[in-house]
């Protein structure tokens, strides 16, 4: 049976390295931020904390809420294939659950990863992303992807990670979880 698990949180709460976990553990990650990130370079624009969020408001808007999603699971379905278990990484939308929900049923699951606040802004500040910035670009961030719906999909979640601790204790966490699911 193929199944596709989606990992959600806000912005710095460990997303990328549960998704790297997972493909040191061969199993395949579709990171829906990075959809966002090849839209950016694909128009030709500079790369800053505003821009990352404009595209994705803008592609939202022209069409539709689950546009990222609809794009995506064809995709998944390909992978399926030759895979029984797929990761999406970065959903952050009701419409974007909902269409996998419709897509794959019961063979879908949602895993929520959840960090303080400073924490998570600590984090997104030694990273050094360009989509990340100071501190206002981190709240806006916050909110922007709150209105998309991301707390209702972290608090509805099936599975829920803390990410507290050290990123070693939260790698042997997602290691544990990911070996359960496979």
């Amino acid at each position: 049976m193929a199944k596709v698990v989606a990992v959600c949180g806000m912005p710095g709460s460990g997303k990328g390295i549960f998704g790297d976990i997972a493909k040191k553990l061969g199993i395949p990650v579709r990171s829906m931020g990075d959809m966002i990130r090849t839209e950016v370079l694909e128009r030709g624009l500079s790369e800053n904390p505003e821009i990352f969020g404009q595209i994705a408001q803008e592609l939202r808007d022209e069409f539709g809420d689950g546009f990222l999603a609809a794009r995506l699971a064809p995709i998944i379905d390909n992978e399926l294939g030759d895979n029984s278990f797929v990761i999406i990484e970065g959903m952050r939308g009701r419409a974007e659950r909902d269409i996998f929900v419709q897509h794959w049923g019961n063979d879908f699951s949602i895993v929520a990863i959840v960090a303080e606040t400073e924490t998570r802004f600590s984090r997104i500040s030694d990273r050094g992303r360009s989509e990340d910035g100071g501190r206002a670009n981190f709240s806006s961030r916050d909110e922007r992807e709150i209105g998309w719906g991301l707390e209702e999909l972290i608090s509805n979640a099936e599975h829920v990670l803390q990410n507290m601790g050290t990123i070693t204790e939260f790698e042997q966490n997602c290691t544990i979880f990911l070996k359960q699911q496979s």
